[in-house]
C-alpha cells in the first residue's frame, strides 16, 4: 500500500451536509432573479368573466412588514390557485349549493370593485400567514369553505439539520393499514410551517379564553397566599403533591376550592391528567407571590412615611433559634393620607446583625433607612430596650444617632422599664416570694393525678407558671393563689397524703403548713398582688399603638403617686385583707416572733413592725426610685412639648410663657442653623389657636385633625406631628426561616389592615411582568 493512499482524507458526514447546505442556499437565493428585471402589470378581472377561466394577478402584501407607502416587490398569485372549483382534493362542506365557482377575494369585497378597474389587492385568505388579521366576516367565509392545499408542493425546504416537511404528512396510516386523510392539516409554503386549520383560524378566541382562565387561577392562588400569610399559617407540608395527606395548608386549600370552584376544579383536573405542566402551585411561585404582597404593603407604607416627613425608629434585637441575631425595625409616623389623622406603627422588616455593638447596630440602621429611601435627618424619635448597646449614653445606638441627628429624641421602652422596675423591687426583698409561687405550681404540674386534685379543689382561676422575663404575666400567677388560698392549701394537704414519694409528700406538706399556713406569707401575697395589679394597668396603657407621650407621662406619674400613697396606707390595708383570708383558712393572724439578741434595736420592735420595715418599705421605696430614674427622660418631653399636650394646657399660657415655649421648641429642633419651625410664626399661630380651638379638652391628635381641616397653621402642624412620632414601645417577632421570606410573611401578618386594601389585579399584573415568558403568555 502506497503512502499517498495511507494519508488520503474524506470529509465527514457533517462537513458534507454543511457543504450541500451552502450550495442549496446559493441555488435558492438565485430563484426568481429574472423577475427583478421584469414588471408584471396587474390584470383586471371582471365579474362576468369569472366563468371563462380568466386569470387574475393579485398583489399579496407581506404580513410581517408594515406598508409604509414605498415601492415593494409584488408577489402574484394566479386565480386558479384561489378558486374553489380547483380544490377537489379537500372535502368542503361549505360550497355554494348551485355549484358555481366563486372567487373568494372578490366575494369578500365585491362592493369596492369597479366594473372596469380594480385597484385594491386583497390577501389570499387561504394563506395561514394572514389568518390572525382576518375580520369576523372573513373568518366565517373561510370556515365555510374549509382548508385548501397546494398539492404541487411535495416537500418543503430543508432546515439546518436536513429535516423538512413532506406531503406524506397529510396521510396517516393506521395500525390496520388503512389510510386516514388529515383534512385539518394545512401547510404554509411561505412560513414553512404546518397548522391545524381550526386551531390556527380560531386561535385568537382560544387564546383569550386561555389567558382569562389563567388569570382567574392566579387570582385564587393570590387569595390563598394572602389568607395563609395573614393568619401566620404554614404553607408547605412534607411534599408538594396534590391529594396527599401531608402536602400542607396551601395545597390543602387548593383541593378544598376544587370541590366547588369550577376554575380551580378545571385547573386541578388538567394537572392530575398531565394536560399541563405549568400549574403555579410550587414553593417558588408561593414565595414570589408572598414577596409581591409584602412589597405592595411596604411601598404604600414608605409613601405614607414620606408624606408625613417626620418619623421615629423603634428597634429591638434578639437571637433566633439558629443563634442568628435579628434586629426588628418599626417606624412610627403620623398618617396624613386621609382627613382622619392616625398614629401608625409599621413593621419594616428583620435585619441580620453580625456586630451587636452600638456602632454595628447603628450601621445596620443607617443602611436600611437608605435602602428604604428615608432620610435619617427626618428621624425625630428613637426607642429601644434598656440594653447598654442600645440606650448607652456613650457607645449605644442612642448616642450614635444623636451625633448624626440631635433632633432624634430617645425614649426607652416603657414596658421594659416597668419590668426592670419590678425586678429591682423583687431584689430589694431578701425573701424569695416568687420562688415559693413557682414551687406551688410545680408540685401540681409534674403529675396529672396531682393536677386533677387541684382541679377538684379550685373553681375558676388556674395556677400559672412564673415567667422568667415577662413580669407583667406574674400577676396571673399571684392572682390564682391570692383568691384561692384556702382551696390550694387543702389540695396540697391531699397531695401530701396520697403521694408515695417521701420527698414530694414532704414538699407539699411544707408548702401547706409553713408557707400558706403562715400569716406572713398571706400578707406578702396581698401586697404583691396589689403592686403587680397597679403596674399591670399602666403597662397595658403603654402597649397601645396609639399611645401618646402626654398620656404616658400622666400614667407613669400616676403610678409613682400610687406608690407614695401606698407607702403610707398600704401596709395597714394589706393587713386587714390578709386577716380576712387567714380567718377563712383557720390560721393565726399574728406574725411569728423571731428570736433576736438583746443588744439589737429589733428586740424592741414587734414582729409586725419588723415585717413592715424589712419587707414592705424596701419594696415600695425601690419602686418609687426605679420609676423616677427609668422614666426621667419623660420629664424633658414634658418641659419641651408640655404646652402642646392638650388644648387646656395651651390656653393656660400667657403671652410671655407661650413665646418662651415656642423659642425653646425652636432651639431643640434646630440643626446646623436650620430649624423645623419658626418660633415667631409658631407663636402667632398658637396665640390665634388659643381663642380659635372650640373645646378645652382636646388632645394632640384632635388638635392636629383640627389643624389639618384649617390648613393655615403650618408651624403648629409640624410641631404636633413631631411630638406624636415620639413613642415608647417596641415590638418584635422571632422565626428561623430564610430572611426574605421571614420579612415578607411578617410584613403581611403585622400589616394585615393595609393588606386588605391591596388590589388583586395589581398583584397579578406585577407577577406577570416579572417574566418575559409570562408577558408573552398572558398579554
Amino acid at each position: 500500500m502506497s503512502s499517498a493512499k495511507q494519508h488520503r482524507k474524506y470529509d465527514s458526514g457533517y462537513q458534507k451536509r454543511k457543504k450541500k447546505q451552502r450550495i442549496d442556499e446559493l441555488i435558492e437565493s438565485q430563484k426568481g432573479a429574472m423577475e427583478r428585471f421584469i414588471r408584471k402589470e396587474p390584470q383586471v378581472s371582471h365579474p362576468g368573466n369569472q366563468g371563462q377561466g380568466s386569470t387574475q394577478n393579485t398583489s399579496v402584501p407581506n404580513a410581517n412588514e408594515p406598508n409604509d407607502g414605498e415601492t415593494q416587490v409584488e408577489n402574484t398569485i394566479p386565480t386558479d390557485e384561489i378558486e374553489i372549483e380547483n380544490i377537489e382534493e379537500v372535502p368542503n362542506n361549505g360550497d355554494n349549493m348551485d355549484g358555481t365557482s366563486t372567487d373568494v377575494n372578490l366575494e369578500l369585497d365585491s362592493s369596492s370593485h369597479d366594473a372596469n378597474v380594480d385597484t385594491s389587492f386583497s390577501p389570499d385568505i387561504f394563506d395561514p400567514r394572514y389568518w390572525d388579521s382576518l375580520d369576523p366576516r372573513q373568518v366565517d367565509i373561510l370556515a365555510k369553505k374549509g382548508p385548501k392545499r397546494d398539492l404541487s408542493i411535495k416537500k418543503g425546504p430543508k432546515d439546518r439539520y436536513s429535516r423538512r416537511w413532506s406531503a406524506r404528512s397529510y396521510i396517516r396510516i393506521l395500525p390496520n393499514g388503512e389510510k386516514c386523510n388529515r383534512d385539518w392539516l394545512v401547510y404554509s409554503k411561505e412560513l414553512d410551517r404546518v397548522f391545524c386549520f381550526s386551531c390556527k383560524l380560531f386561535t385568537n378566541g382560544h387564546r383569550k379564553e386561555k389567558k382569562e382562565h389563567w388569570r382567574k387561577v392566579l387570582f385564587r392562588i393570590v387569595a390563598i397566599v394572602k389568607f395563609l400569610a395573614k393568619h401566620s399559617l404554614a404553607f408547605r407540608g412534607h411534599n408538594s403533591k396534590l391529594y396527599d395527606d401531608s402536602n400542607g395548608n396551601f395545597l390543602g386549600l387548593i383541593e378544598m376550592l376544587a370541590e366547588f370552584d369550577p376554575v380551580i376544579q378545571e385547573h386541578v383536573r388538567r394537572i392530575t391528567n398531565e394536560e399541563t405542566h405549568v400549574h403555579y402551585l410550587g414553593p417558588r411561585i408561593q414565595n414570589e407571590l408572598i414577596h409581591l404582597l409584602a412589597s405592595a404593603i411596604k411601598s404604600e407604607t414608605i409613601e405614607k412615611i414620606k408624606n408625613a416627613k417626620y418619623f421615629s425608629v423603634l428597634l429591638d434585637c434578639t437571637p433566633d433559634a439558629s443563634h442568628q441575631e435579628q434586629m426588628s425595625l418599626i417606624i412610627r409616623y403620623v398618617d396624613l393620607s386621609s382627613n382622619d389623622v392616625k398614629i401608625e406603627e409599621s413593621f419594616m422588616g428583620f435585619l441580620d446583625v453580625n456586630d451587636t455593638t452600638g456602632q454595628g447596630l447603628f450601621d445596620v440602621l443607617v443602611s436600611e433607612l437608605k435602602n428604604l429611601g428615608l432620610d435619617i435627618d427626618d428621624v425625630r424619635g428613637q426607642g429601644y430596650d434598656n440594653g447598654s448597646n442600645m440606650k448607652g449614653k456613650n457607645q449605644g445606638v442612642q448616642k450614635k444617632l444623636l451625633d448624626v441627628n440631635p433632633r432624634a429624641f430617645y425614649s426607652a421602652c416603657g414596658c421594659h422599664s416597668l419590668n426592670l422596675t419590678l425586678c429591682d423591687m423583687a431584689k430589694a426583698c431578701a425573701k424569695d416570694f416568687f420562688g415559693i409561687i413557682q414551687r406551688i405550681y410545680t408540685t401540681f404540674a409534674k403529675s396529672t393525678k396531682k393536677w386533677q386534685i387541684l382541679k377538684d379543689n379550685i373553681s375558676g382561676l388556674t395556677l400559672k407558671s412564673v415567667s422568667a422575663t415577662r413580669w407583667e404575666s406574674r400577676i396571673e400567677s399571684v392572682k390564682a393563689i391570692r383568691f384561692q388560698c384556702a382551696d390550694i392549701r387543702e389540695a396540697l394537704l391531699q397531695v401530701s397524703d396520697i403521694d408515695n414519694d417521701p420527698g414530694s409528700s414532704s414538699e407539699a406538706k411544707g408548702l401547706a403548713n409553713n408557707e400558706l399556713g403562715e400569716f406572713e406569707f398571706i400578707v406578702a401575697i396581698v401586697i404583691w398582688y396589689e403592686v403587680l395589679y397597679a403596674v399591670n394597668l399602666v403597662s397595658k396603657h403603654l402597649q397601645a399603638k396609639d399611645m401618646l407621650i402626654d398620656i404616658a407621662i400622666e400614667k407613669v406619674e400616676g403610678l409613682i403617686s400610687f406608690f407614695k400613697n401606698y407607702r403610707e396606707t398600704g401596709f395597714l390595708e394589706a393587713l386587714e385583707t390578709a386577716k380576712g383570708i387567714a380567718l377563712e383558712m383557720d390560721i393565726g393572724t399574728t406574725f411569728r416572733k423571731k428570736r433576736t439578741s438583746d443588744d439589737t434595736n429589733l428586740a424592741t420592735q414587734s414582729a409586725e413592725e419588723s415585717f413592715r420595715i424589712s419587707y414592705f418599705i424596701p419594696i415600695v421605696d425601690q419602686a418609687i426610685a426605679s420609676l423616677t430614674r427609668r422614666f426621667e427622660q419623660y420629664q424633658s418631653y414634658q418641659k419641651n412639648f408640655g404646652f402642646l399636650f392638650t388644648s387646656e394646657a395651651l390656653k393656660s399660657l400667657d403671652a410671655k410663657s407661650l413665646k418662651s415655649s415656642c423659642q425653646n421648641l425652636e432651639a431643640i429642633l434646630t440643626k446646623d442653623g436650620k430649624s423645623d419651625i419658626a418660633a415667631s410664626e409658631l407663636y402667632v399661630e398658637l396665640k390665634f389657636l388659643q381663642d380659635f380651638i372650640p373645646k378645652d379638652d382636646m388632645g394632640p391628635v384632635e388638635i392636629l385633625k383640627f389643624l389639618k381641616r384649617h390648613d393655615c397653621f403650618p408651624n403648629a402642624s409640624i410641631a404636633y406631628r413631631i411630638m406624636l412620632t415620639i413613642h415608647l414601645l417596641k415590638s418584635y417577632l422571632r422565626s428561623t426561616m430564610t430572611q426574605e421570606r421571614l420579612n415578607d410573611l411578617a410584613m403581611i401578618a403585622l400589616e394585615s389592615d393595609m393588606l386588605e386594601k391591596i388590589d388583586y389585579e395589581r398583584i397579578v399584573e406585577d407577577f406577570i411582568s416579572k417574566n418575559a415568558q409570562r408577558i408573552k403568555f398572558f398579554k
